[in-house]
């Protein structure tokens, strides 16, 4: 698998192509109240699942990064046991079946390379694969040190070990900021549904109250240019949830 490139299944459009639609139903709604306009922009909502695409697959390759830390700390301790390199992810991969299943993005990639060298693949070849796979710059850093470090031959097993843990760490403090940053974005995603929720009450409580929005040319331009503030808003809010090691 190239974790780089990300194909949708059919059951991931069936559910993000329906979430899209309903997002665009909710918005045409609150901001034109029009068929019309949910009509014309419906193939917009139909092809959402090609607006998050890129969300999906960082979302993988986060998922993949902090299964990678689990292992190669496994593989880090077993090096420090006197583990030789292939024993040590062997052992890993009894590790990360316990921690994230036999099916997890991790196992599968451990009893890939593993498969490779008895395959008569050098490990230094399989793992570099899985790097350029990857994409992720913690990997290709781990392989580019082993590589450095079984053509050098000094302290092989101690600069491999020590690089695991350093790499180890970087994807722990990762972790951490997802976690830390939790409540922040289920924050947003509360903020953002506000305002729509404020208009479905005052609907409900006060029939038409906001008719003279939606049945003349200034209102519709003033609900044009509230749905254009709260669609940058909202970009804005990701925008700042955004943040890297």
């Amino acid at each position: 698998m190239d974790y780089e490139i990300y194909e949708l299944s059919k059951k991931e459009w069936l559910l993000y192509g329906g979430q899209g639609v309903l997002y665009l139903a909710v918005l045409s709604f609150v901001f034109y109240r029009s068929i019309f306009v949910f009509l014309m922009f419906l193939p917009v909502g139909v092809c959402y699942p090609l607006f998050i695409k890129k969300d999906l697959k960082k979302k993988r390759m986060e998922q993949l990064n902090l299964q990678f830390k689990d292992a190669i700390l496994s593989v880090a301790a077993s090096l420090r046991a006197g583990y030789s390199v292939e024993n040590a992810f062997a052992v890993s991969l009894d590790e990360v079946n316990r921690m994230h299943g036999e099916d997890s993005m991790i196992s599968k990639e451990i009893r890939l390379l593993l498969q490779k060298t008895r395959m008569n693949l050098t490990f230094e070849e399989a793992l570099e694969n899985f790097a350029v796979r990857s994409g992720l710059e913690d990997v290709k850093s781990f392989a580019d040190v082993f590589l450095a470090a079984r053509r050098s031959g000094g302290g092989l097993m101690k600069i491999i070990a020590r690089t695991a843990e350093i790499i180890g760490e970087k994807i722990r403090v990762q972790e951490d900021i997802i976690t830390a940053t939790a409540s922040k974005r289920m924050e947003q995603k509360v903020m953002s549904a506000i305002p729509v929720l404020i208009v479905f009450y005052m609907e409900l409580t006060s029939p038409g109250f906001f008719d003279i929005l939606y049945t003349t040319a200034a209102g519709r331009i003033i609900m044009t240019v509230c749905l254009v503030v709260y669609l940058g808003a909202f970009y804005m809010a990701r925008m700042f949830m955004e943040i890297s090691v």
